[in-house]
């Protein structure tokens, strides 16, 4: 090779290496940094407290304390995000799925947004006595939503996954009437018709209500739903990066809802396990979330985001594991029941805030910041995250739009927030989803739930009275021993129910006559 064409060989290697720096270097430029920080809000369906090897309840001293459950569950990226973040250990969310996610998106309790119940996607499922107002239609074009907020604050806003905002045909149905510039997979229903891409997630099947959209690029392979879903998610953070304006992602898993479609991927980690088969099966969808949350977490890095970008890591309701009775110390042990039942397994759910890179120069830490590697005992509540984003990134709501939640800002420093209201109001006005026709409320250490339809379930009374401080599993009932603190947590809740402007169940004849809490 003479001299002339070393030189020019030279030139083309430097060339392409010079390239190939480029196409690794992070897509942000300096310059052109978003003046508000991303937003991520990372959903997981029907993981609660218990479902994953992070510890979020504590001990005596307020230090976590690791149960069984945690030693079976494998999620080494949320035990990352609990280092770089804080999490509560008593954060709350509806016991179903619709309610939670409206008030997500509004930053309102479901009894004042009145979808009480999850949504049906073809029949308006309220029950023979639930109320016959009740918001079944879900959100609407019209709504105040948060991504709307965003989106006209010049956000890109981008839904991945699950919606169920609304049911088939309604405006509800489709994100993007809901204020998303992007929508993947999100339609009206409520679960998944299969995890599988050989199975093209359920389209052209039988259970074609479920089938998820968007993803036909995936059918006939041998692509998890989960990932696929997170495939997505980072190219469309991608793209929403390049623009240089700021992203708000709300990645809402499909799992780890049923059904119990084993992933491959991590089946192996639990066949010798003394677990039954749906459990490991369950196990394994927890496993697929966490890698998502870990691609994610690197994505953000290799973009040069991460430092910008506010992390929300939360589950819908409690925990729907195939472990015991749904009203039984199990699935959530040691914590009493499952999602959809009165009891704490069914409203207490994991949550986890952080920087997806802590960054103590960065103004948008200074102005948020987070501390890192604390637990926070004092009450949260799904409704909190809508004012607390919002006043991150600047955004008024419109002043006629009622917000029952309350800014995170002082609690994510790790401190205690005197200024906030420890309650938390939980309305059930319909028919069996474990538990039937309830209303639960929080008040400080006290919780009553009152039963409109007493039964098996209610003990045979209208009302169950605990003291979380002292019996934080709801192993003994002081409705009968504590009148006095009985007749006040009533009270407060009928108080609660009305300020919330609640719909009520009707009764048993369905006269039309609204039944109404009582005190005893």
């Amino acid at each position: 090779m003479n001299a002339r064409m070393q030189d020019h060989v030279y030139s083309l290697i430097t060339y392409m290496v010079a390239l190939l720096l480029v196409s690794l270097a992070p897509i942000r430029d300096a310059e052109a940094q978003p003046d508000k920080p991303n937003i991520v809000i990372f959903l997981v369906d029907d993981m609660g407290v218990m479902d994953s090897s992070v510890p979020f309840l504590t001990d005596d001293t307020g230090k976590p304390k690791r149960y069984p459950l945690n030693e079976f569950y494998r999620t080494p990226n949320v035990e990352r995000l609990a280092t770089e973040g804080i999490r509560f250990t008593n954060f709350y969310a509806m016991s179903v799925c619709s309610p939670t996610r409206i008030s997500l998106m509004t930053g309102q309790n479901a009894a004042r947004h009145h979808t009480t119940n999850w949504i049906n996607a073809v029949m308006d499922n309220r029950g023979p006595c639930g109320p016959p107002q009740w918001n079944w239609k879900g959100l609407r074009k019209g709504n105040v939503t948060l991504p709307r907020l965003l989106q006209a604050a010049g956000y890109r806003t981008i839904h991945i996954g699950k919606g169920h905002f609304g049911p088939r045909k309604s405006e509800g149905a489709d994100p993007k009437n809901l204020g998303f510039d992007i929508n993947v997979a999100g339609g009206a229903n409520g679960e998944p018709a299969t995890y599988y891409g050989m199975n093209n997630y359920g389209n052209g099947r039988r259970k074609a209500h479920s089938a998820v959209p968007h993803l036909e690029k995936y059918h006939g392979t041998e692509t998890f739903l989960t990932e696929a879903l997170t495939l997505e998610a980072k190219s469309h953070v991608t793209d929403a990066v390049k623009t240089g304006k700021p992203f708000f992602l709300y990645l809402a898993h499909y799992a780890v809802h049923v059904p119990l479609d084993s992933d491959p991927r991590f089946a192996a980690h639990y066949k010798d396990s003394d677990k039954p088969a749906p459990a490991q099966a369950f196990a394994t969808l927890i496993e697929g979330m966490d890698k998502s949350l870990g691609d994610l977490l690197v994505h953000l890095d290799n973009l040069g985001v991460a430092d910008n970008t506010l992390i929300f890591f939360l589950g819908d309701n409690g925990t729907d594991a195939p472990l015991g009775d749904r009203n039984s110390v199990a699935c959530a042990a040691p914590l009493r029941g499952k999602k959809g039942t009165h009891y704490e397994g069914g409203t207490r759910v994991p949550f986890i805030a952080a920087w997806a890179k802590n960054d103590g120069n960065n103004p948008f830490q200074k102005r948020l910041p987070i501390a890192a590697g604390t637990v926070q005992k004092q009450l949260g509540t799904v409704c909190d995250l809508f004012p607390t984003i919002l006043s991150l990134t600047g955004v008024q709501p419109p002043s006629d739009h009622v917000t029952d939640g309350s800014p995170l800002d002082v609690l994510l420093t790790g401190k205690p927030d005197p200024a906030r209201e420890e309650e938390f109001l939980m309305h059930f006005p319909h028919p069996r989803h474990r538990t039937e026709y309830f209303t639960c409320y929080r008040h400080g250490d006290w919780k009553v739930i009152y039963h409109y339809f007493p039964s098996e379930d209610s003990e045979n009374s209208h009302y169950q009275l605990y003291n979380l401080a002292t019996d934080p599993f709801e192993s003994n009932n002081l409705a009968t021993s504590r009148p006095g603190q009985l007749r006040l947590m009533m009270q407060q809740l009928i108080a609660s129910l009305k300020k919330h402007d609640a719909l009520y169940p009707v009764d048993k004849e369905n006269s039309g006559k609204t039944l109404q809490p009582r005190l005893p």
